[in-house]
Formats: C-alpha cells, structure tokens, sequence
C-alpha cells in the first residue's frame, strides 16, 4: 500500500512537471517601429486553442499585464500582451504616461489601432493558436484600443474593456464590429462619466452589436489594480470585489464566444 501510494505520488509530481506556463518576451514590428510583447501558454496543453491579446495600461506593458497574461495561460489560452507604445518606451509617472497615451487615445486613434492590430496579427501567427479563435481584452487605455480594434472591423470574436475609456471619434465604425462586446465598468468611474457610458451604449444600439455592460457599485477607475491604491476618492483605486467578479465574467463570455 506504501508503495502505490508513492507511486502514485510520483506520476502525480511528473504529471505537474509537465503542465507548466511559459512565457516570452517576443519581438514584432508596426510599420518601422520595433514593438515588445509578451507570450505567455501552458505547454501541457496539446494542439491549438483560442488566443487572447492582452492591451495594457497607459504605463506600457508591466508586471500587471504578465501577470493576467499567465493567468489566461493557465485557463488554456496563449495570451499575447501586446505593445501599443514601442519598445523600451514604458513611462514611468503619471506626467509621462499621460502623454505618451495622449499620442494614441487623443491625437491618433488610427494609429491606435494599427498597433492594436500588429498585435493580434502576431498572436495570430503563434503556431499553439486557432487563428480563427481570437478574443482582445484590455485595461484603461487599453479597454479604449481594445473597443478601437473592434471598431475597425478586425476579426476577434469577442472584446472585453476592463475599466477602458469607452469613447471614440468615429461612432459609426460600431457598424464594422464582427463579435461580441462586453464593458466592465466602475459605477462610480469619475474619468468615463455618464454621458460617455450613454453614448457608448447607444452607438452599440444603432450598430446593432451583440454587447452587455456590467456596473461594479462602489468601484471607480482602474479597479482591477492592485497598484492603483484603496482610496477611491482620488477616483482610482483598487476594488477586490470588481477585480474577481469581473474576471469571472471575462471567463463566462470567453465560454460563449470560444
């Protein structure tokens, strides 16, 4: 008996062995600009599987966005977080992200989803990925490139803002949008303001999109951070309650569209 409980122990350890994240730093270009992304997939998961694009915040791609990278890798996606900025620009202040943000989210959507689309192209083409299977979440400014990618008619299945700007200048591109939406929101987000929701929601009417919303009380921006703080008065701050919930709902849509 004490030797088929070591066994069985053994075969349990090597099985655990096996089944193990990796994750790369990958090099990929938009135009002449040299972009840096990070691959992350579980390599005990045989043949291909749906992949999804992780767009970050307005600092560039940090240990967050790794982090929810290997967190979709270990539910059996190849999560690919993209870069919007360009590599080695990764602001380190609010002063700086500000304004690298601005060059895409205020002055240059196009550009925005140019680089959004580099990126999901390159996810696309990893060999442990159904092309035809693709999804694109993001964060903050990220949720903002994500929507914008949809908007251009890209090819993902389903988009998920995860306390993203919802606004955009061309609400009629909501027209070329192929999958479905999902918008996780702080309800009491002081940088995306009512009329921004309303208008949102009405431009995903009159585009007749499959989409849903989710209102989080009590959660402001930027609520699925632990490093933006617990002080919801500045209007960003962590909420651990809309942290989880959201990402459960994350996962019951990518059930859906996968």
């Amino acid at each position: 008996m004490k030797l088929f409980a070591l066994v069985l122990m053994m075969a349990m350890g090597a099985q655990n062995a096996q089944a193990r994240v990796v994750t790369k730093t990958v090099e990929y270009r938009q135009g002449d600009t040299v972009l840096e992304g990070y691959l992350a997939y579980d390599d005990s998961v045989k043949g291909k599987r749906p992949g999804v694009l992780v767009i970050h915040e307005w600092t560039g791609i940090t240990d967050y966005e790794k982090r929810r990278a290997q967190q979709l890798a270990e539910l059996g996606y190849v999560a690919f977080a993209a870069d919007i900025y360009g590599k080695g620009v990764r602001p380190a202040t609010p002063q700086a992200a500000a304004q690298e943000a601005g060059k895409f989210r205020g002055k240059d959507r196009t550009l925005l989803r140019a680089r959004a689309a580099a990126g999901l192209d390159k996810l696309a083409s990893f060999d442990q990925v159904d092309n035809k299977r693709l999804a694109v979440i993001g964060y903050c400014f990220g949720g903002t490139a994500a929507l914008e990618l949809a908007r251009s008619g890209a090819r993902q299945l389903g988009t998920v803002s995860f306390h993203g700007g919802l606004d955009t200048p061309a609400p009629a591109d909501a027209l070329k949008i192929r999958g479905k939406v999902l918008a996780l929101h702080g309800a009491d987000d002081p940088h995306v303001p009512p009329a921004q929701v309303a208008d949102f929601q009405q431009e995903m009417r009159l585009a007749k999109v499959d989409w849903q919303m989710n209102y989080y009380g009590g959660a402001v921006h930027s609520f699925s951070n632990p490093k933006s703080g617990n002080d919801p008065s500045k209007g960003v701050a962590y909420n651990e309650k809309a942290d989880r919930r959201s990402w459960e709902a994350m996962k019951l849509f990518f059930k859906e569209i996968f």
